[in-house]
C-alpha cells in the first residue's frame, strides 16, 4: 500500500491563485486528513499492542 502525499508545490500555487485553506476543496484539507489518520492508526497500533 503506496502512502499519500501532500504536493507542497500544487499547494504553493493554489495558495497564490487565492483558492481557500480549508474546507471540502481547501489546499490544507489533504494533508490534515492524512495527519488525522495516521495518528489514528498510531494511536490504534499502541492500543492493540498495549492489549497483547
Amino acid at each position: 500500500m503506496t502512502k499519500p502525499t501532500f504536493d507542497i508545490d500544487a499547494a504553493l500555487k493554489a495558495l497564490q491563485e487565492g483558492k481557500d485553506l480549508t474546507g471540502k476543496d481547501g489546499i490544507l484539507t489533504p494533508l490534515i486528513k492524512q495527519l488525522t489518520e495516521a495518528a489514528m492508526q498510531a494511536e490504534l497500533d499502541n492500543h492493540l499492542t498495549e492489549e497483547t
